[in-house]
């Protein structure tokens, strides 16, 4: 996938987190660019390359202490408390930090420019706020990105077009919105795969270790008790700013292939309902829900040692070289997308090159692809940076920190292979500096090539201002062979791993961060 230039810097998601304990009033918090290259830099990741992530933060803020929270899809930190100052990034609604009492200026800011951790300042007013009870922030603050999983919230995508609300509805007002609905209903309970009730029911819990049956739930009528803001006869908190009309239920029209992703999901009366990122109910009878890909890379040095391949065709096979008959024998198959240790010895066998395995057996290179250290380092590795390499024709990622080989993974990149990335789907080929940072971020259907639209593709990482991304791709599982509209596509673990690994650091509770002073290379060839 690639998206437009303009969407790096407006179609952006943004990040809910709570912060720590109240600290001491923020009025020191320095905008220098040399403070925050030091302030984000002491940052440690939150996810290792292994897959472990650090525990989200819990602590609450103390009564009364001076705290700023989001309420916007995009509350912009800017690097001075001036409108014109440049945007070091942005938090997403419930997101906060402590701040000062009081405003460090008022320039351009109505509501006065409050300081955030671990640096910049935030405006106060449509899109933060200094009251914790704030609707949206109230609806939002408790359901942050998890970084723990895959994929950062739950997702689906929409398989019958149909209403997204603002509340929950009745049944009377369920027959006026959606004719027809009880028989739909029970057509859904009882098909079978991926069409059907029973299919990824436990994918709409976020992880939880029990299922729900939705045929039981649906039949005994089962309600989960309701979030605060809906209790009395309240409506999702507003937080596009579109306008309503009095007494609304619907918010929108759900589109076919539209993917969404949600804070969390609840039953009521029977049916069960996801809350967007942007506050409507979806009824998750009329989605597919999203597991992503299970496959990820392999630590070097760790999983296993250089030199290795990937094997990236699904049939694959072994082979043993018969001396005396100067032939291939069929050694079984080979396990789609398993690393597979080598001698570092290659030959050619009819014509194709063939690598020996430490079991000696061999593996052709059409259906592997080896991991080699690099052949010259680069100056940057060399003078210790952390750094990427993407071999185009091999559909291979391997992450350097200075010198070293430290992860490797495959990959899909453009369709177009290695054609002009100017006028087809192949990607862009060259030296970069990854540039922008989003833990999600919504592309449209125009950038991506495709009928569909994606909310909150995962971890998204612009490498080139024509808007070339690394990204997680929850809707394929290809990885090892082209499939991208020009974008790096990575699996959902990959692309978790490996975006706590590069520069600029995310800092803790932001969902995205912008024109780092420098950034993790990224080495793009054939």
């Amino acid at each position: 996938m690639r998206a437009a230039a303009t969407l790096a810097l407006t179609l952006l998601a943004l990040s809910c987190s709570k912060g720590p304990d109240a600290t001491p009033a923020l009025a020191s918090v320095s905008s220098a660019p040399a403070a925050r290259s030091a302030a984000v830099s002491r940052i440690p990741p939150l996810v290792s390359l292994g897959g472990e992530a650090q525990p989200l933060p819990t602590k609450v803020p103390t009564p009364g202490a001076p705290w700023i929270y989001a309420r916007s899809l995009r509350t912009w930190v800017h690097e001075a408390p001036q409108k014109g100052s440049s945007r070091l990034g942005y938090l997403r609604a419930g997101a906060s930090s402590p701040t000062s009492a009081k405003p460090t200026g008022l320039d351009g800011c109505e509501g006065g420019w409050f300081g955030v951790e671990p640096t910049g300042f935030v405006c106060a007013g449509t899109s933060a706020t200094l009251d914790p009870q704030d609707p949206i922030v109230r609806a939002t603050q408790d359901h942050p990105a998890d970084p723990r999983r895959k994929l950062p919230y739950i997702y689906g995508v929409v398989r019958r077009q149909g209403p997204a609300y603002i509340s929950l509805p009745t049944a009377e007002q369920l027959e006026r919105a959606e004719p027809g609905f009880p028989k739909r209903m029970a057509r859904w309970l009882a098909a079978e795969g991926e069409v059907g009730a029973s299919y990824g029911a436990d994918l709409w819990l976020g992880g939880a270790s029990e299922s729900v049956d939705p045929k039981v739930v649906w039949e005994q009528g089962q309600s989960d008790a309701l979030p605060e803001f809906l209790r009395n006869g309240g409506v999702a908190p507003n937080i596009l700013d579109v306008p309503r009309s009095p007494g609304a239920l619907i918010a929108a029209e759900a589109k076919l292939r539209t993917g969404y992703a949600f804070y969390y999901t609840l039953l009521h009366q029977g049916r069960r309902y996801g809350l967007t990122t942007d506050l409507m109910f979806l009824p998750t009878d009329r989605l597919r829900p999203i597991r992503g890909s299970d496959f990820h890379g392999v630590q070097i040095g760790k999983d296993i040692d250089l030199p290795f391949a990937f094997v990236r065709q699904p049939k694959a096979h072994f082979w043993l070289y018969q001396r005396s008959a100067d032939a291939l024998l069929d050694a079984g198959p080979a396990d789609y997308r398993a690393a597979v240790k080598l001698t570092g010895k290659q030959n050619f066998f009819n014509g194709r090159l063939y690598y020996e395995t430490v079991d000696e057996k061999w593996l052709s290179d059409f259906d592997a692809s080896r991991i080699d250290p690099a052949k010259k380092m680069p100056g940057w590795g060399a003078a210790g940076e952390k750094w990427i390499d993407v071999n185009i024709t091999k559909q291979t990622m391997t992450l350097y920190d200075g010198t070293k080989p430290v992860y490797a993974t495959l990959v899909s990149t453009g369709e177009a292979g290695l054609e002009d990335s100017q006028h087809t789907t192949a990607t862009k080929r060259g030296i970069f500096r990854i540039h922008t940072k989003h833990v999600t971020a919504t592309m449209s259907s125009q950038e991506l090539g495709e009928e569909f639209e994606l909310r909150d593709v995962p971890y998204v990482q612009y490498f080139d201002r024509q808007g070339y991304a690394l990204h997680g791709a929850y809707w394929h599982d290809r990885f090892g062979m082209p499939k991208s509209h020009g974008c790096i596509n990575l699996s959902p673990e990959d692309a978790r791993r490996v975006f706590y690994f590069t520069e600029p650091a995310l800092p803790p509770g932001w969902h995205g961060v912008l024109l780092p002073l420098k950034g993790t290379v990224l080495f793009v060839h054939p």
